[in-house]
């Protein structure tokens, strides 16, 4: 338990990380704003993206905003412990970071510009935190499901490196992998922007653009 005291800014090693528990944490059966389920099985034809960008509460509403979006969800992944508590990830304990599930209908969005609002509402270039919230918990990840999704975020990132470099910023440190366990928060986290309409939220873009015409790949 000594990591509890230890640097938040620093991933726990596995070793070390909280144990966690068998049992799942409940999901609510509808999504707030959307009134679709939150967890699957979702409609066939439907397709998953799951982003890291800071705290998930404010995160989630743009893209719940978003026209082609079935349903979302918050959760945490990329870390070690199973089924974690919102208390025990906080600690930077668990490795998890805030991550939001994204279920789109890729005939009304693609993915490429699910990329687009993901990069455009955070600052990527800060490594284990966003502005005031520090912590593992707040880094800035992309969990693809696909080749095509990797493919698509590996092009983006470059892209909007590019434009970012020429505005001044560092370097990008968002975590691109293949998406591990998502692990559904707990419920008042869920549409949390909806039920407290006034509520914290700690999103917010560095202002630059990004090329979207060139997340493709293609040349």
């Amino acid at each position: 338990m000594g990591w509890l005291f230890g640097n938040k800014t620093s991933m726990v090693r596995q070793e070390e990380a909280l144990p966690g528990r068998s049992a799942r944490i409940p999901v609510p059966s509808r999504h707030a704003v959307l009134d679709a389920p939150p967890a699957p099985p979702y409609p066939e034809g439907l397709e998953i993206a799951d982003f890291g960008l800071g705290c998930f509460w404010g995160a989630e509403r743009k893209f719940w905003q978003t026209e082609g979006v079935y349903t979302t969800a918050v959760g945490y992944q990329g870390g070690y412990t199973e089924n974690p508590t919102y208390e025990e990830v906080c600690t930077g304990a668990t490795g998890h970071t805030e991550a939001v599930r994204v279920v789109y209908d890729p005939a009304k969005v693609s993915y490429e510009e699910l990329l687009k609002l993901f990069w455009e509402n955070h600052d990527p270039t800060q490594g284990m935190r966003q502005g005031n919230d520090v912590g593992t918990q707040y880094r800035s990840a992309i969990y693809y499901h696909s080749p095509e999704q990797e493919k698509s975020a590996l092009a983006s990132r470059d892209a909007y490196q590019a434009v970012l470099k020429a505005s001044g910023y560092d370097e990008i440190t968002t975590e691109i992998a293949p998406a591990p366990e998502f692990f559904f928060a707990e419920e008042y986290h869920q549409q949390y922007l909806h039920k407290v309409p006034n509520g914290y939220c700690g999103i917010g873009g560095t202002g630059v653009s990004c090329p979207i015409g060139l997340t493709t790949g293609e040349a």
